[in-house]
């Protein structure tokens, strides 16, 4: 692991940012580079994952039929664009997206905080309906009694979900 601590923060222009970068081998995918960047000062904080070896741009299907699958390994780079079609949830690459190296339940966790944040930010009692439901079955998947599916879709090939399970199929 490198480190380089009292950078220059591009945002507030501090000198309190930490660049971190980590080297990863992970099995059926190769080596991989964490890198991130935070600021003590603003909050900044920025990451991204990038394979060593050039990948060409695909779309991985993951079907989560069981709490095993949980654990399956996912590395998403911030150009991929995440999807469950059961909730008619997906997350799109935008300027501050990140890259993060987490398992299935960690991408299941990052959508319920998006869901448990719009229920909490709203005033609209059927969005608060729907944001109830779509945890609903966020929760039943966890116990392995919803199945739905992962769909990571990237260009720059930098994304994987590592399971003799998923469907890989290349884009152009």
């Amino acid at each position: 692991m490198t480190e380089l601590k009292n950078q220059v923060c591009p945002f507030c222009k501090e000198k309190t940012l930490t660049l971190i970068e980590e080297t990863y081998n992970i099995s059926h995918f190769g080596r991989c580079f964490l890198m991130s960047m935070n600021c003590t000062s603003c909050n900044y904080n920025s990451s991204d994952v990038e394979a060593e070896e050039r990948k060409p741009p695909t779309k991985q299907t993951f079907a989560l039929e069981n709490k095993k699958d949980l654990n399956v390994r996912v590395v998403k780079s911030s150009e991929a664009t995440v999807r469950i079609p059961q909730l008619k949830m997906e997350v799109t690459p935008g300027i501050a997206s990140s890259g993060y190296i987490s398992n299935i339940e960690g991408v299941l966790l990052r959508f319920k905080k998006i869901i448990e944040k719009e229920r909490d930010d709203t005033d609209e009692p059927e969005v608060k309906k729907q944001a109830k439901n779509l945890l609903k079955k966020l929760w039943k998947a966890e116990l392995g009694e919803f199945p739905l599916k992962i769909i990571i879709e990237d260009p720059s090939g930098n994304s994987a979900i590592i399971s003799d399970k998923t469907e890989v199929v290349k884009l152009r």
